[in-house]
């Protein structure tokens, strides 16, 4: 069962928190105003509750960032490990990783905006920005083992085309909106089409 993070006694008369609620309002937090300027009297604030409360069940605010990166990381690391990554020709396994991607990215849109936004300044940055270097060099490899295949243009330097496939596939997360006039099937159709046609071999 969830943990509360304020004693339902209170008499203030405030909401209690779970931990996912709690991670939800201070990646937002974090979002709108950098982690590094967040403290916890800011979260506190924006919960509406104490920051005793807070600490009664999250020890500190980089246990919180630790929390809400591994609710992007976790998801995006096992795109890699799901037999489709790793099994077939190199064009299906990236194709497979590109599409899990995008909707890890939709699905889960605040917390992978806050994994793009890490500048590295903390040790637990550090670490997330060293498991988000490992998903991308999965990709970075099966876009050169595609061109030694054939299924990709070998005239385009494999490191630009794994630039351009993630800055495309990121910029998901500045631009899209649920319930706006595109869906999330259809954004990730798109971007597959636009990405994958742009560098399939002439030669298929």
């Amino acid at each position: 069962m969830p943990r509360s993070l304020e004693q339902p006694a209170a008499k203030r008369g405030r909401p209690g928190y779970d931990q996912d609620s709690v991670l939800n309002v201070a990646v937002q937090v974090f979002n709108k105003y950098g982690y590094d300027a967040t403290s916890m009297g800011t979260l506190a604030h924006n919960l509406g509750i104490s920051k005793s409360a807070i600490y009664h069940h999250v020890p500190s605010k980089g246990e919180l960032l630790r929390l809400a990166l591994d609710q992007a990381l976790v998801p995006l690391e096992a795109i890699g490990e799901d037999e489709r990554a790793l099994t077939g020709t190199a064009e299906e396994r990236l194709e497979f990783i590109l599409r899990s991607t995008i909707r890890v990215l939709i699905e889960r849109r605040p917390f992978v905006t806050l994994l793009l936004r890490l500048r590295g300044n903390t040790e637990i940055e550090r670490t997330a920005l060293d498991r988000r270097r490992a998903v991308d060099r999965q990709v970075a490899e099966l876009v050169v083992k595609a061109q030694e295949e054939g299924s990709l243009r070998r005239d385009i330097d494999p490191r630009t085309i794994s630039r351009l496939l993630f800055g495309t596939i990121n910029s998901v997360v500045e631009w899209y909106r649920p319930g706006g006039p595109v869906t999330a099937a259809e954004v990730e159709e798109n971007a597959i089409r636009m990405m994958l046609d742009g560098v399939h071999s002439r030669n298929r």
